[in-house]
């Protein structure tokens, strides 16, 4: 499971660099084109999986609830008018960070207890959490996909089996 849930992170990584790639190309005014959806704008998704990800780091990392709301927040205000390119730079640094801190824990699959104050304890691995991470971006990446046809523009394909695709061109 272990190398699995570090494949996972990898593809989440391919994804969303695919995604920001796409919009790249499109025209200026799309990243940040308000909309009737389900964020107002396609840098609203953007900064949010880039927020949650830092969020999920800082969990696995077992820092503190309130230390976590407290990045939350100054990680919130930071993003806000944010360029594509400046929001990409920031993304990257943040999965430098995280392929890190994956590289030195020794044992993804075991247990750890996080503690959230309205929903309360949770046993889960970490391996456990970096799936829910993936989930999170995909979920998220079809938000930008449906908001780039809304717009009139294509999606680009970032299924997990395209990913596996692209590593045997490598």
């Amino acid at each position: 499971m272990q190398q699995n849930a570090k494949r996972l992170y990898e593809y989440h990584i391919w994804s969303n660099k695919r995604v920001m790639e796409h919009i790249k190309v499109l025209p200026n005014e799309v990243f940040n084109k308000e909309i009737q959806s389900v964020f107002p704008s396609i840098s609203e998704v953007i900064n949010h999986i880039y927020i949650t990800d830092h969020l999920w780091l800082s969990v696995m990392a077992e820092e503190g609830f309130d230390q976590i709301m407290s990045s939350v927040q100054r990680i919130t205000e930071e993003t806000k008018g944010r360029t594509l390119v400046e929001m990409e730079a920031m993304y990257l640094e943040l999965t430098e960070r995280f392929v890190g801190f994956l590289h030195k824990q020794g044992d993804l699959d075991r247990p750890m207890t996080i503690e959230h104050p309205h929903y309360g304890q949770l046993e889960v691995s970490l391996s456990e959490l970096i799936q829910h991470v993936v989930n999170h971006g995909t979920y998220h990446r079809g938000n930008v996909t449906a908001m780039l046809r809304q717009m009139g523009h294509a999606g680009v394909p970032t299924d997990y089996v395209f990913y596996l695709y692209s590593l045997q061109t490598k």
